[in-house]
């Protein structure tokens, strides 16, 4: 029972870290550094396909941000839930497992790290952002770029939501779905829309390369879709705001009072 007890302790000790503001930095810094790393090989595949044809292929760019979401979940998983999309945010706070007053700093920082990753790329690769951004593919209208948007997001926050359920999201199950998943989606849905799923990692080639002219699309079709998973993640599995969502989303930074085996 002793064991048993000193786990109660450390979860307790742990839920009550979640609300703890002087943490509130480390996830900001968290999620700014996660989306930075993930708009760097995102927005980077196409910038430097710009700068070097026919060395990058569109499967190798659609893959790579699958891959890097999967080394950002498992390095930064336990310190801010690795959301790295605000529409991620948005869904965790809809389901209860992520305080609302939390999310707009998450999305500040969102956004500035998406921006500050397009400031890098087009200093060093010296092309436009533009090439970095998502459009509506030729022949194409806004509004199935919209659609193909919202259904892909939908599968994402779904799957993002699903592994939360059981906190796998802090560890190598959750970064497998979620990195396969988004690999996928690109392999799948990239020639109609681009793929993005994510406002902030459209939001930052669109405002270095001063283009928002088909912004509307990356961001109503990623918060349509991560609404409608709410809606299927309470079908599937009732109200949400356990425990195990709250840590997934939430992060479990590791206080003094946690034992070095349970870090």
């Amino acid at each position: 029972m002793g064991d048993e007890d000193d786990i109660e302790r450390s979860v307790i000790q742990r839920i009550e870290d979640f609300d703890d503001p002087g943490q509130e930095w480390r996830r900001l810094f968290s999620e700014l550094y996660g989306t930075f790393l993930l708009v760097i090989v995102a927005a980077g595949g196409g910038m430097m396909s710009q700068a070097f044809p026919n060395t990058i292929s569109r499967q190798a760019a659609v893959v790579a941000p699958g891959l890097m979401v999967m080394g950002v979940i498992l390095f930064m998983g336990r310190v801010s839930g690795a959301h790295l999309n605000p529409a991620v945010s948005i869904a965790f706070a809809l389901r209860r497992d992520f305080p609302w007053w939390r999310v707009p700093g998450y999305i500040a920082v969102q956004l500035a790290g998406a921006t500050l990753a397009c400031l890098f790329l087009r200093a060093v690769i010296d092309v436009s952002a533009k090439y970095g951004s998502n459009y509506p593919a030729h022949g194409y209208s806004s509004g199935a770029a919209f659609w193909m948007e919202a259904l892909l997001t939908l599968g994402l926050v779904s799957v993002i939501l699903g592994t939360a359920s059981g906190a796998q999201n802090v560890g190598v199950f959750g970064a497998i779905a979620v990195g396969g998943y988004i690999a996928l989606a690109g392999l799948w849905g990239s020639p109609i829309s681009g793929t993005s799923m994510n406002p902030a990692r459209t939001f930052g080639p669109d405002l270095v390369g001063r283009d928002f002219s088909q912004y509307w699309v990356y961001v109503a079709g990623p918060l349509v879709g991560a609404v409608v998973a709410v809606g299927a993640a309470f079908i599937l599995r009732g109200p949400g705001g356990g425990r195990a969502g709250s840590g997934a989303a939430q992060g479990v930074l590791r206080t003094r009072l946690d034992r070095p085996d349970q870090a």
